[in-house]
């Protein structure tokens, strides 16, 4: 998608094009994942006062699966009229052959454990120290999953007014959780009121699609053309790591909030760490790719309005 809006390479002046593009996209799609997630734990607490809660967690199981598979419905009905290269058998394994990409994935791994942490550590300790009850657990539950789609596309236009790339994006969404995880570590002895727990769901709701948003973009610019399918299987499969590692943490002490929140605070630091010290950034993961190219060089992109956006581009930087 990203190469349809922007072309299959770009000059280094245009890159600022695909990443506000990329941006967009995984944005936007992220909050509709969200939008997604708030009306399965709605169809969750319905089907929870049933009479039958071990059948009706079953039902909520199928639904998820279909709703899965809707998703990757259209893999299957897509016409591919190309004829596609044979794919070697390193295929799978090409990805460790970029940096860059490697080092999105360690993020990846980290930011999924992270946010999985806060978020079962946070649930367990509303029902099991707080005795929240259903509806109060519901509300939070809608917070956490709706607030992203308000906050994520407002921070499209902040992203493009600071000029930050994936990686900053990702370094802002691991700065609320570290808010989230000390908040709550400090104040685990603490009886926490209403809107402390909606103003904790609503900040680390952000924080989590930052992550996963950026994550993917970061991952994206770093894939060759054509590997995008092994590049995006090796993000899931992390991305599901780190959430099963978050979840066995969090859930193996349950009566102790401060432990799982603690923990996720140290991960979130090392999550920054990754990114800061591991020489990991869009543009370098882009031009390994073969996604960018000096200014230098012929071929730009061939899109519409992109050579001419890089022509002013190149006048205002001589002119400063």
């Amino acid at each position: 998608m990203v190469r349809g809006f922007t072309g299959p390479t770009l000059k280094k002046s245009q890159f600022q094009d695909r990443r506000g593009i990329s941006a967009w996209l995984s944005l936007y799609a992220a909050a509709a994942g969200s939008l997604g997630a708030a009306i399965m734990s709605s169809f969750t607490y319905h089907m929870l006062r049933e009479e039958e809660e071990f059948i009706s967690l079953w039902v909520v199981s199928i639904f998820s699966g279909i709703k899965w598979l809707c998703g990757i419905f259209h893999f299957f009905v897509t016409k591919r009229p190309c004829v596609n290269p044979p794919i070697s058998k390193s295929h799978a394994l090409s990805i460790f052959k970029f940096p860059h990409a490697v080092g999105g994935l360690v993020g990846a791994f980290l930011s999924s454990a992270t946010t999985m942490c806060l978020f079962t550590g946070g649930v367990l300790y509303l029902v099991g120290q707080l005795c929240y009850d259903p509806r109060s657990l519901l509300c939070f539950w809608l917070m956490y999953f709706i607030f992203p789609l308000f906050s994520l596309p407002l921070l499209q236009p902040l992203q493009h007014f600071i000029k930050a790339n994936a990686v900053k994006m990702q370094l802002m969404g691991f700065f609320l959780s570290l808010i989230t995880s000390g908040y709550g570590f400090f104040f685990g002895g603490s009886v926490w009121k209403q809107h402390h727990v909606l103003l904790f769901a609503a900040v680390q709701s952000t924080s989590a699609g930052l992550l996963h948003a950026f994550g993917r973009v970061l991952l994206m610019d770093c894939s060759p053309a054509g590997k995008e399918g092994a590049f995006s299987a090796w993000f899931s499969w992390t991305k599901a790591l780190g959430t099963c590692a978050g979840f066995a943490v969090a859930s193996a002490i349950p009566g102790n909030v401060s432990t799982s929140f603690g923990l996720s605070f140290i991960t979130a630091v090392c999550g920054v760490l990754v990114l800061i010290f591991g020489n990991i950034s869009d543009s370098g993961g882009a031009k390994a790719a073969g996604h960018v190219r000096h200014d230098s060089e012929e071929g730009g992109s061939p899109v519409q309005g992109l050579d001419a956006a890089a022509t002013a581009y190149e006048m205002q930087e001589s002119a400063q």
